[in-house]
């Protein structure tokens, strides 16, 4: 019953909110409201570039609440601990396939805890690294070797991770790129120009892909 109600909600609030986006709030201490000016940023890029008409101020969300049901992407940042209740780990299933979409990037850091909680969202689903041909790569700008990197960590190459259901992908996961760093004010991390256009257009494939798919 719970299901039926959530995709409902998902198919009556997506047609009044089409272009909203909103930060995913959760638990466990992680700052899951880093990167402050990044998904603002991409917006306006987005609307300036690609045609989207986003709302250009993005609401917080909490991962537990059906208000997730009104967006149709959803962002989520952070370095350090994600925690997901039985209650939260239901409802962002139910979200994601009824037909949302989550873009998680790791801001550093988020790694180990986030793909502990993901088995909670879909306990007999692995994260599946996406091939450089994917068409997140290409929808409305190319990236031909895949996921670009931003900002240099640890020294590993930047991947991109995907959970699909029934053939959809529904989630994405960005580890060692930090496209949001990349997104954020340029005084706030001194990225040249190329670097954060490289981040935006990755960014505006992201939000294409999603909206479309």
């Amino acid at each position: 019953m719970k299901l039926y109600l959530s995709f409902f909600l998902f198919l009556f609030s997506i047609s009044v909110f089409s272009q909203d986006l909103a930060i995913l709030k959760y638990k466990g201490g992680g700052d899951w409201y880093g990167n402050p000016t990044a998904l603002p940023n991409l917006i306006t890029y987005c609307n300036n570039n690609i045609n989207t008409k986003i709302n250009p101020n993005p609401q917080t969300v909490e991962v537990g609440s059906l208000d997730l049901f009104q967006y149709p992407l959803v962002h989520m940042t952070g370095h350090g601990n994600v925690f997901f209740n039985e209650d939260d780990a239901k409802n962002l299933r139910n979200y994601l396939i009824s037909g949302g979409f989550l873009h998680i990037d790791d801001n550093y850091g988020m790694e180990p805890y986030i793909t502990k909680e993901l088995k909670k969202v879909f306990p007999n689903t692995e994260l599946v690294e996406l091939p450089v041909n994917h068409p997140i790569f290409n929808v409305a700008y190319k990236f031909n070797s895949g996921l670009p990197k931003i900002h240099e960590h640890d020294g590993k190459r930047p991947q991109a991770f995907g959970i699909f259901h029934e053939n959809r992908l529904v989630l994405l996961f960005t580890y060692e790129s930090d496209l949001g760093d990349g997104w954020e004010d340029e005084a706030i991390h001194n990225d040249p120009p190329d670097v954060r256009e490289k981040a935006l257009k990755m960014g505006a494939n992201i939000i294409k892909y999603a909206f479309e798919n």
